[in-house]
């Protein structure tokens, strides 16, 4: 009974791990670049407008730090769970 609790926690865990990311991702590249993109342009960054930043490149930034976040967050799940790769 407490390791199939163990396995659903940690995959209850897991799933709102993605779920975060994926939400993150979502207002970043589809409501900052493509729906909010007409107030974001009141703003700039380097000379560009923040709408235009986001469509081009600031949601790939995003996408490249979520990357690195969800493995270290991953990781430190796995640990905790005893499921870790060592």
């Amino acid at each position: 009974m407490s390791e199939q609790y163990s396995r659903q926690n940690y995959w209850k865990r897991n799933i709102r791990l993605v779920t975060i990311c994926l939400s993150i991702w979502f207002v970043v590249s589809y409501l900052f670049g493509i729906i909010l993109v007409d107030q974001l342009n009141a703003f700039s960054i380097g000379g560009y407008e923040l709408g235009f930043w986001f469509a081009q490149q600031g949601s790939m930034y995003v996408f490249v730090v979520l990357i690195f976040f969800y493995a270290w967050r991953m990781n430190k799940l796995d640990r905790e769970f005893d499921v870790h790769e060592d």
